[in-house]
């Protein structure tokens, strides 16, 4: 949906995905967009990278907009991570995001133009049971926005961070989800769906974020207003 909204904005939308599956689903949902175009980088190394890097230079001459949203769960009492998970947490959802920050804020600062959005879960700035290798690496996220947004701000490269809750894809009915506690605990008293932060995204995305970069925006039915 994220795609979607950039596509439908009139933006052309490059996707890179960790598996064939999963961009295939994406593309799928682009299909008459003219935004057809996607590679798999499967692991977060320079290598990988290289190569859809390479795919997105036979499509696009100019790169204007990164979103990152890698995201990848993982709940577990502290004391029984093991090192190994705690890598793979932070390989999967800052390792990515680090290395296509960086290619893509050298082209920005040498266009003097550019738009970086990192999606993060709002436990970035709260705490969960469970949820401190999560936690933390969402944590590195936000931080990595806010220095990149100070590092390249004299370059009119603006990096947001869109901050996002409680969320489903599908459309449960209301008396559904409030069977769950965490939607009950939500002041809106529902699970997000991503048409929620399509038009935010466009936004932070646009030439009209011109005056915000450094921030965390939130889109989640009120929980970061509970203590």
């Amino acid at each position: 949906m994220l795609a979607q909204a950039l596509a439908e904005a009139g933006a052309m939308v490059f996707t890179i995905a960790r598996t064939q599956s999963l961009l295939d689903a994406v593309l799928d949902g682009l299909t008459g967009t003219g935004s057809q175009n996607g590679a798999v980088m499967d692991s977060p190394t320079p290598e990988a990278l290289g190569n859809a890097i390479a795919e997105f230079g036979r499509a696009h001459e100019r790169l204007d907009i990164l979103v990152n949203d890698t995201r990848s769960m993982f709940a577990k009492p502290f004391t029984e991570i093991t090192l190994e998970e705690w890598d793979e947490v932070h390989s999967r959802n800052v390792k990515s995001t680090f290395l296509l920050c960086q290619e893509a804020g050298r082209r920005m600062t040498q266009q003097g133009y550019g738009r970086i959005v990192n999606v993060v879960s709002e436990l970035a700035e709260r705490a969960m049971l469970n949820g401190a290798a999560f936690a933390a690496s969402q944590a590195s996220l936000l931080s990595l926005t806010r220095s990149l947004a100070i590092e390249w701000g004299r370059f009119n490269v603006r990096v947001n961070a869109l901050g996002v809750g409680w969320f489903s894809a599908e459309d449960l009915p209301l008396e559904v989800q409030r069977q769950e506690l965490l939607v009950r605990y939500t002041p809106l008293r529902r699970l997000g769906h991503p048409r929620d932060i399509g038009p935010l995204l466009v936004y932070l995305c646009s030439e009209a974020c011109d005056y915000t970069t450094g921030h965390a925006v939130y889109v989640d039915g009120g929980l970061n207003a509970h203590p």
